[in-house]
């Protein structure tokens, strides 16, 4: 309803709103930046229209800015390692410079190394990152510098028998997909019985095909778990009745219900063995294995971490925060940071941060593009040159600094061949690679794909309206 209502009174804003929410979704990041960019461009637009240029030439200065940009911005790059070698250094810096924009200093700082070390446990030389292997856990306790990243799997309920141990070391780990509960058929059927010893034999029948896929499981454990200190768990996808629970406690095993299916796949994946849908497949092969399962209870709520396992190609985010408000605010943090560090694993390349770029391509198509530009096209490559310095003079304004002087100074070192930021710290110029503040190529290539498209857009669809109430005062 209110997307239905800013479409009704304010159709630049939706179209502008949509275009942030697509670099979100392509890119991960840099959705404020393709804001003031967007506006920018057409505030510098506005001073042109005034003077009586008409839009569509300022839109053709749009369009050959936009492709000289995408070149420089190939050429201004540097290149990062891929999933190959990973630079762990330099994808924290990445990581860093993601999350400083949103979370406070200390917390960002945490988070980074958390991020980074989530993707590396996921990423495989040759094969694309799936950051859905990469379970974000919430969790509200204590604070967020409680947050942490769990080698393993944690799991959202718990076992189900009070006496079941509630922590094993070095435990073979049965994943499945078997029913260790009496079960009622999937159609409508009648038991026609004479008298009640009938119907106990055959209430003991049905309750003895359960009991014997239990007692093969407990044989398995036997096999594998006697004459050593190893232990067992068993994670079914199906229920487990009170019944199979206390069998299965009785033998030592801890058993957990109803895990859900991607789990189940990322259980196999981080632990090793096989998912299997029968008893008949039991066997020491499909096990899988884990040095720490373990539950953990808060209030009302458990919950069954798995730990140490043998080959963690996956892994969970455990977020802690105090409120629902903080839990949110870490969660887009966090899926921020780990697209972050996927770019560069994917893009094999990082941009120098800080404002760098813009003021460094501010000049380039100042002193060259407006050159290959013949006639009043030449005002749509200076307002697009200018529209770029809205991120360094941002970047100022929000440190305290004046942004005239801010850029200026930066201009002036770009000048004398340095490629300088803006260090929010001091107020100076400095170069953003010692300070290890990158940017995302792909971030940035996509910012330069679709602000002047927008921009285009509203300026055209002006032009239109306004034609269209001319012609109606006439």
């Amino acid at each position: 309803m209110l997307l239905r209502e800013m479409q009704i009174q304010n159709p630049t804003a939706v179209m502008i709103a949509r275009t942030a929410v697509a670099q979100d979704d392509i890119t991960g990041d840099g959705t404020t930046t393709t804001v003031l960019v967007i506006g920018e461009l057409l505030k510098q637009a506005e001073r042109y229209l005034n003077e009586g240029l008409h839009p569509r030439v300022l839109v053709e200065g749009f369009d050959v800015a936009k492709k000289e940009s995408l070149k420089f911005l190939e050429g201004f790059k540097r290149a990062a390692p891929g999933i190959e070698d990973p630079d762990r250094e330099m994808l924290l810096c990445v990581a860093r410079t993601a999350l400083r924009t949103k979370l406070r200093e200390e917390l960002a700082d945490k988070l980074t190394a958390i991020v980074v070390d989530a993707v590396l446990c996921i990423a495989k030389p040759e094969e694309p990152i799936d950051l859905h292997m990469v379970e974000i856990m919430t969790m509200k306790h204590q604070t967020d510098d409680e947050t942490k990243l769990v080698q393993g799997l944690v799991l959202d309920h718990g076992t189900r028998h009070p006496d079941m141990k509630k922590y094993m070391e070095n435990a073979f780990v049965l994943t499945c997909n078997i029913s260790l509960e009496y079960e009622r058929s999937e159609v409508n059927s009648t038991f026609m019985y004479a008298d009640a010893e009938q119907r106990e034999r055959m209430v003991d029948a049905e309750r003895a095909y359960t009991d014997e896929t239990v007692r093969k499981i407990i044989e398995l454990k036997n096999k594998v778990c006697d004459g050593n200190d190893k232990e067992f768990v068993v994670i079914t996808q199906k229920g487990i009745d009170p019944i199979s629970l206390d069998m299965l406690c009785k033998e030592g095993i801890m058993g957990l219900r109803r895990a859900k299916r991607r789990n189940m796949e990322r259980l196999v994946l981080a632990c090793g063995g096989q998912c299997i849908n029968s008893v008949e497949e039991l066997s020491p092969e499909i096990l899988g294995y884990a040095g720490e399962v373990y539950e953990y209870v808060l209030g009302d709520e458990k919950y069954t971490f798995v730990e140490k396992v043998e080959n963690a190609t996956s892994c969970t985010i455990l977020l802690k925060g105090s409120n629902d408000h903080t839990i949110a605010q870490l969660k887009d943090a966090v899926r921020d940071g780990l697209r972050a560090v996927k770019n560069v694993l994917t893009d094999k390349g990082v941009v120098p941060g800080a404002g760098a770029f813009e003021v460094a391509l501010n000049k380039h198509l100042r002193e060259n593009v407006t050159k290959m530009v013949e006639g009043r096209a030449k005002r749509g490559v200076e307002a697009f040159a200018e529209a770029m310095l809205v991120i360094p003079k941002t970047l100022a304004e929000n440190s305290g600094y004046d942004p005239q002087d801010a850029i200026i100074d930066m201009q002036e070192e770009h000048d004398r061949g340095n490629a300088v930021g803006f260090d929010i710290t001091v107020g100076e110029p400095f170069d953003p690679t010692m300070g290890g503040i990158y940017d995302n190529f792909l971030v940035k290539q996509q910012i330069l794909h679709s602000a002047p498209i927008i921009a285009t857009q509203l300026l055209c669809t002006d032009e239109v309206l306004r034609a269209g109430v001319n012609m109606r005062k006439k």
